[in-house]
């Protein structure tokens, strides 16, 4: 019904509460407020809403053109349709620190769980590209701290990104994140690392949550949610996947469209009239108006 129930406090207390419950969250990606509620339907933690797809969605490459007015009004309309905690993508936060604690406030008030700033220097580029350029450790650290200070509601997380990995090594992707974590961020986001081993010596060097990107096509093995919840990760973000999903069956649709000249062949993998409504819970609505919902789907 137009807005979730469950208030943005108690999901972000919620939120909070599930990183300490030793167990994986598991968030994959929504591009609208409306596979926002799929994913709540089908039983995840929480919902991630990635700035690559942002910007793919807006016909733009990762590199750092959306703005924040952009990323906080797509970030508002998702978080407010689900009772799931939502994190957003902040990129390099906007700017510098000051842009970077404007933004923690934004997303307070549009209703999100959390976000993650990372350690690029502009025009970013996709975690798993080569050839990225990081800024000095002591001006990630002046984000942080910003941004921390920034912060009024304490259960809000901050989560501090390194794509030191390739640029770096793992030891210095390591250095970096105790920084980070020393500068006051809540959950650390080592981006593409190479395999399990990777992730297994973070869990041993980091002691805050640690949050794994399961990209596809990118640097990083495929793992499986088991094997992360046993390397002792707490978050698991699947950012691309159902754009990717959704963007596949639209270019076969529109190939079947053009060759046949209708849609009859592919009814059977379209969602029904009536499931759509069934997910936006149609029926409810006629107790503001009998009006609305006054047929059968």
């Amino acid at each position: 019904m137009l807005f979730t129930s469950k208030s943005v406090a108690a999901k972000r207390a919620g939120f909070r509460k599930a990183l300490r419950s030793g167990k994986l969250l598991r968030f994959p990606g929504a591009f609208s407020p409306l596979v926002s509620l799929l994913i709540e339907r089908h039983g995840f933690e929480g919902v991630y809403i990635s700035g690559a797809v942002i910007a793919a969605d807006l016909a733009l490459p990762d590199v750092g053109l959306t703005t924040l007015t952009e990323v906080s009004q797509r970030g508002r309309a998702i978080a407010r349709a689900t009772s799931l905690p939502a994190i957003i993508d902040a990129d390099t936060g906007f700017g510098e620190p000051m842009n970077a604690a404007r933004s923690i406030q934004e997303f307070e008030d549009f209703g999100l769980c959390g976000c993650h700033f990372e350690d690029q220097l502009n025009p970013k580029r996709c975690g798993h590209l080569d050839k990225k350029t990081l800024i000095p450790v002591a001006d990630m650290v002046k984000k942080i701290r910003a941004a921390s200070a920034a912060r009024r509601d304490p259960d809000f997380v901050i989560i501090a990104r390194t794509d030191a990995r390739e640029s770096e090594g793992i030891e210095g992707a390591i250095e970096r994140s105790r920084a980070y974590v020393d500068a006051g961020a809540d959950m650390i986001f080592p981006e593409a690392l190479h395999d399990a081993s990777e992730f297994a010596r973070f869990r041993k060097a980091i002691p805050v949550p640690l949050l794994a990107n399961m990209t596809e096509f990118g640097k990083t093995k495929l793992i499986t949610a088991r094997k992360l919840a046993s390397l002792g990760f707490n978050v698991v973000i699947y950012p691309v996947t159902t754009l990717r999903l959704a963007m596949k069956a639209v270019e076969g649709g529109l190939d079947a469209l053009k060759t046949k000249g209708t849609q009859e062949s592919l009814l059977g993998r379209m969602q029904s009239r009536s499931e759509l409504y069934d997910l936006l819970q149609y029926g409810d609505y006629a107790r503001f108006d009998k009006d609305v919902f006054n047929f059968r789907a």
